[in-house]
């Protein structure tokens, strides 16, 4: 009876749990075509993901399809999963958006969605999303565990449409949010790109030259018997040990590069230098500038007009300025609007605001539409960076044809010089 007793009380093994194509799962997700009927008897066709063929089998099933054919589709070399970018985000955002305004079910929204792209990453990425929304999670939830891809303000104003029952015009917003401040990153990068574009092609041509052309010269200089100019001399130098110590220069970029941004990330002093000397940069300063001030008004416009609380928008706001100049301009003017400042004072006593934009927050406060202000303000500096950026490459079309041709020119001269100078010895 003992033993009888000690076996009733032994507890049974725990099974496994079922896992159907709509469990949240970290596998990979694949699409399979599909061919089957449905409870009418209707043939059907369609893509579907899942894990496996099983599975896939399972999901159609329970959607009320009896699958004939499943087969998994082949990936082709030029649809491999890519990256996925701000601007995917950006467009997934305004995609889903427009369905819900069209009154599409959530869930559906995203197959149709996750559909349309040709990126299998961002499909696998919107149908982990879906399931988890399918398992009990809110949106906000489910984007909230994919911070790669969905920051604190994407999470906290979805959350806020979710609970205010406004997702649709939430998702608006955050669409137009995400496009504004992709296309204001777009302008910057632009206009950074043809100051480094002058730079290494300036470099480029100048070690062509160093390492193919002027060791010629050397050889033809051998034979003159006689002193070389002294910028001759060292152009032959600086070829000579380009040549030998090519490996010097690579590893000394690499170094400089790497301990560059070691620097930036981790030594706080090092990065408020750098951040205060990008701002003083001709022309591309005033465009890092007025991007900033843009990004700053739009944030706060859109987290205050989605009924996020004006300390947690400026903290938002921080943590998206993306210079640590106005991030610690922001938290402090946080601080002063903690203690009952009005936002519009706590600018002015930061004094890295324009007057114009001060008196653009000081009319929404009284007016009582401070979203609006704000919008209109990151309107005109978006508009602002785009003319810059204009004006800076049609500046930096003539700089480097001047730079190429002091550096050509140099050398031209350094080579050319003791031909000149036997040629007058000779006369």
């Amino acid at each position: 009876m003992a033993k009888a007793a000690l076996a009733a009380k032994k507890p049974e093994p725990k099974k496994a749990p079922l896992r159907t194509a709509k469990t949240p799962h970290k596998n990979k997700l694949y699409i399979f075509t599909y061919e089957g009927t449905d409870k009418a008897g209707k043939r059907l066709k369609g893509e579907i993901y899942a894990v496996n063929s099983a599975l896939a089998k399972v999901d159609l099933r329970r959607q009320g399809i009896i699958p004939t054919k499943v087969t998994k589709k082949a990936v082709s070399i030029f649809n491999r999963a890519k990256k996925i970018k701000p601007k995917d985000i950006a467009l997934f955002s305004r995609q889903l958006a427009t369905m819900l305004k069209a009154g599409v079910p959530l869930v559906e929204s995203f197959d149709i969605v996750s559909k349309g792209h040709t990126n299998p990453s961002l499909q696998t990425l919107l149908q982990d999303v879906k399931n988890d929304v399918e398992s009990g999670a809110s949106l906000a939830e489910a984007l909230s565990k994919r911070p790669q891809y969905f920051d604190d303000l994407f999470c906290n104003l979805i959350a806020a449409g979710e609970q205010s029952g406004t997702l649709e015009i939430m998702l608006d917003r955050v669409a137009t949010y995400k496009e504004k401040t992709e296309s204001l990153k777009g302008k910057v990068k632009k206009a950074l790109f043809y100051p480094i574009a002058v730079i290494s092609v300036a470099i480029v041509v100048t070690l062509v030259l160093l390492i193919f052309v002027v060791p010629q010269f050397e050889q033809l200089f051998k034979n003159f018997g006689a002193n070389l100019p002294v910028f001759t001399q060292f152009v032959l130098g600086l070829s000579r040990a380009i040549q030998n110590y090519w490996w010097v220069l690579i590893l000394l970029i690499i170094g400089i590069v790497m301990g560059f941004n070691e620097a930036r990330g981790k030594v706080v002093a090092f990065q408020e230098f750098v951040d205060k000397a990008v701002l003083k940069l001709y022309v591309v300063g005033d465009i890092l500038y007025k991007s900033a001030i843009a990004r700053f008004a739009r944030t706060l416009s859109t987290t205050f007009a989605a009924g996020v609380p004006l300390l947690e928008g400026l903290s938002s706001v921080a943590g998206t300025s993306g210079n640590s100049v106005f991030r610690q301009a922001i938290e402090q003017i946080a601080i002063d609007v903690s203690t009952g400042q009005q936002l519009q004072l706590a600018m002015r006593s930061s004094r890295i605001f324009p007057h114009m934009v001060v008196q653009m927050v000081a009319i929404g406060e009284e007016a009582g539409s401070l979203d609006e202000m704000l919008n209109k303000v990151a309107d005109f500096y978006e508009e602002e960076v785009d003319n810059k950026v204009d004006a800076l490459s049609s500046l930096l079309e003539p700089a480097i044809i001047v730079i190429l041709g002091v550096l050509v020119g140099g050398l031209v001269v350094a080579m050319y010089l003791p031909i000149f100078k036997m040629g007058s010895v000779v006369g």
